[in-house]
């Protein structure tokens, strides 16, 4: 068996140097077999092709084809569409937290709108509590004025009865106790007395 080199030219330019073998004819063997119980058959089978040491460098260049071809397929084809779904879910959970993000800020205004708007409502409700009471005291305090004002008058008013009922009762107590005297003194002397002299005694009693 004779192996040639020869010269080829890879994809990229490169040259490869592929040996070829080449079998010369099986040499013939001597007629007729052995003995039964005796040697060998004549010839042995070719090696295992991947094992075949004369294929290497063809195997080496088919290798570097198919490794290039992937290595495109895969730059130009596969990890583009990688890279944008890749991409496309970035830009997706980018918009998702923008969007978690607004709503965030909104519902985070919205309570500070309701905390206001209660502050505010329990500040007014406040106010309301405070002036209601503040006119009802003020009411209060009219009525009762008012009240007394009525009542420092009917007890004035009956204290001016009180003392006219007084003077006038004063004034029957005072005639009939004068009465009363001339008509005792008179019946005890058997001449009537002075009406000064009566007057006087009796308004001597009345003051003690």
């Amino acid at each position: 068996m004779e192996i040639a080199m020869t010269e080829s030219v890879g994809p990229a330019g490169q040259t490869f140097m592929l040996a070829q073998a080449d079998h010369a004819p099986a040499e013939t063997h001597a007629a007729g077999t052995e003995a039964p119980g005796g040697g060998h058959g004549a010839g042995h089978g070719a090696p295992f092709p991947p094992f075949n040491s004369s294929t290497f460098a063809g195997q080496l260049l088919w290798l570097a084809i198919f490794f290039g071809a992937l290595y495109w397929l895969m730059k130009t084809v596969a990890l583009p569409r990688v890279q944008n779904i890749i991409e496309g879910r970035m830009e997706k959970i980018s918009a998702d937290i923008s969007e978690a993000n607004r709503l965030k800020k909104e519902t985070d205004a919205a309570i500070q709108a309701y905390e206001k708007e209660l502050a505010d409502a329990r500040a007014e409700a406040q106010s309301i509590a405070t002036a209601m009471h503040e006119r009802s005291t003020a009411e209060a305090g009219e009525a009762r004025r008012k009240l007394e004002a009525e009542l420092n008058a009917k007890l004035e008013t009956a204290d001016a009865q009180i003392a006219a009922a007084k003077t006038a009762a004063l004034g029957n107590v005072r005639g009939i106790a004068i009465e009363a005297g001339s008509a005792i003194v008179e019946r005890l002397t058997g001449k009537a007395p002075a009406a000064p002299e009566i007057e006087q005694a009796v308004d001597a009693s009345l003051a003690a």
